[in-house]
């Protein structure tokens, strides 16, 4: 790494514009000002849900393809999380909402970044480079820790959390305690590995910073 600068930093402030576009998204903003309608949020859980089954691979991935023990047990533990709590989140959200499709069933067709977002799972899973795995699971879990922790965005929500609870609990899903930690191993996983394929770990980080702009935008239209 270049002295006193992280590969990570490097490779967000190589996306900054579209990475800060999203994490002040009206998607977010109204998430956290509790003014966003149920119908969005249910095709955004929808629509999030119909590729939970390719991130899962995708971590089995990188448990496969880790070089070493306490990377694979953390990726594992990850993936237990996400088959976990997170899924029953999804489960009992999406019923809250009346939302009709929530495993991925032929009634609402996928959208544009959500049809991108199985194909860059099933890109680095298939390519079985740890670097591509981890340049993707680091702007999946970093951008959202980021849009959850936002000032500009806290400061929307009273006590800085949304006061409902299909609301506060996809925040808090995104922030508190281990989840800061799991950004900070995906962090020290890119900055380890990252450099000895930059070309890699830039091409698949930028896809996935361009996909979550997209996926807020055709959840919620930008203002």
């Amino acid at each position: 790494m270049t002295s006193g600068t992280r590969f990570t930093d490097r490779l967000r402030a190589e996306h900054a514009d579209t990475w800060d576009a999203a994490v002040t998204h009206r998607f977010v903003r109204e998430l956290f000002a509790g003014t966003l309608p149920d119908a969005r949020m249910a095709e955004y859980l929808v629509q999030d849900y119909r590729f939970a089954d390719g991130f899962m691979a995708l971590l089995g991935t990188a448990v496969a393809t880790a070089d070493n023990y306490p990377a694979r047990r953390r990726f594992a533990q990850f993936l237990g999380e996400v088959a976990g709590d997170e899924d029953t989140y999804f489960v009992e959200a999406m019923a809250e909402l009346g939302a009709q499709d929530g495993e991925g069933g032929a009634a609402v067709p996928d959208c544009p970044a959500t049809a991108g977002f199985r194909r860059l799972f099933a890109d680095a899973a298939a390519s079985g480079s740890y670097v591509a795995v981890v340049s993707v699971l680091v702007v999946c879990e970093w951008l959202y820790l980021d849009w959850a922790t936002r000032p500009e965005n806290t400061a929307l929500a009273p006590g800085g959390r949304p006061e409902r609870h299909v609301h506060a609990e996809w925040v808090r899903l995104h922030d508190y305690p281990d989840f800061h930690d799991l950004v900070a191993f995906l962090r020290d996983e890119v900055d380890r590995v990252g450099e000895s394929d930059p070309q890699t770990a830039r091409e698949y980080f930028g896809r996935t910073v361009d996909l979550e702009l997209a996926f807020f935008g055709e959840s919620l239209p930008a203002s």
